[in-house]
């Protein structure tokens, strides 16, 4: 998380192959990355935050996932 010039919050993702073999994998993650952010971000504002995954990211299932991206979008608001 960096502050940023924006009156409004921005995302990247760093999605690597890596730890995430399949596309349809990685895509899954940047979706919900996504929709998790949109959700999220009203609470944030002038911040740029970068997504990286980590190992055991394709062991987590959809609801896991999700709730480790709320606990991180609480902690940066």
């Amino acid at each position: 998380m960096k502050e940023n010039s924006f009156c409004h919050p921005r995302l990247g993702l760093a999605i690597s192959k890596k730890h995430l073999k399949r596309a349809v994998d990685r895509n899954r993650v940047k979706r919900q990355v996504r929709e998790q952010f949109r959700r999220g971000s009203s609470d944030m504002s002038g911040v740029d935050i970068i997504v990286m995954t980590r190992n055991g990211i394709a062991k987590q299932n959809s609801q896991q996932l999700r709730s480790s991206l709320v606990r991180l979008w609480e902690k940066i608001a």
